[in-house]
């Protein structure tokens, strides 16, 4: 029964997280339901959506989808920014960005709701001393966000993507995908560090998760933004609704 509902929870996740992010919403719980510690089950957690997020990664580079130049830019300030963030974990608590990052994530998810175009067509013209600076801004703060405290990253990493890059959602996806596996290593070799990683667990949901992330990866590149932008618009609904019911409760 274990194996049943671990491959379901985790299938399931790595389909949504492929396409949209949000995936930890279901993961996660699926994890602490079969009896793992809350650290443990971060840590476990970690170890499988990393390995979904290199084969929803690898799909994106088999269709063309990444922007090798803008990886090459932003991949070191994900990275360094994410070990600095779990760092600062160790001596300041993440209370205040509970409070905030919901109505963030509401923010944008009402926008793109709004803005009906945003995200729709790829209108990137290529690089300008702006947009790299502003990507460079971008990447840090979500680098280290990520190993602070991570709820939304890959919300916020596609948001942004589309704003400053105007890339459409299949091309913005597909390098969050790069960018949030970044972020995800620096995290993970924290928590095996740490010992906070279960391998039994953590092995048969990376199985799962790599099978849902193969899905889900291959229908955003079949489908396009069209596809992308309205399950991208209910998992920052529902990402958000649940960290106010998290807060209320």
């Amino acid at each position: 029964m274990e194996i049943l509902l671990i491959g379901l929870g985790m299938f399931i996740a790595g389909f949504i997280d492929s396409i949209a992010g949000g995936g930890g919403l279901i993961s996660t719980p699926t994890l602490l339901l079969v009896g793992l510690p809350p650290h443990l089950a971060l840590g476990t957690n970690k170890l499988a959506a990393s390995a979904g997020t290199m084969v929803s990664s690898h799909e994106f580079f088999k269709s063309n989808k990444l922007n090798f130049k803008l990886l090459k830019l932003m991949i070191p300030f994900a990275f360094v920014g994410a070990v600095i963030g779990v760092t600062a974990l160790q001596f300041i608590t993440p209370d205040i960005l509970e409070m905030i990052i919901p109505f963030m994530i509401f923010g944008v998810a009402i926008y793109t709701v709004v803005s009906k175009k945003v995200g729709m067509t790829n209108s990137f013209n290529g690089f300008t001393p702006k947009n790299k600076f502003l990507g460079k801004v971008l990447t840090s703060i979500l680098g280290f966000y990520d190993g602070f405290f991570g709820p939304g990253t890959g919300t916020f990493f596609m948001f942004g993507l589309v704003k400053i890059f105007k890339f459409d959602f299949t091309v913005a996806t597909a390098n969050t995908k790069v960018l949030n596996l970044t972020t995800g290593i620096a995290a993970l070799l924290t928590f095996l560090y740490n010992g906070q990683v279960d391998l039994r667990y953590g092995l048969i949901s990376t199985v799962f998760m790599i099978l849902g992330s193969k899905l889900g990866s291959k229908m955003a590149v079949k489908n396009g933004a069209k596809f992308i932008k309205p399950i991208f618009i209910v998992m920052s609904l529902v990402m958000a609704s649940k960290m106010v019911y998290g807060m209320v409760i």
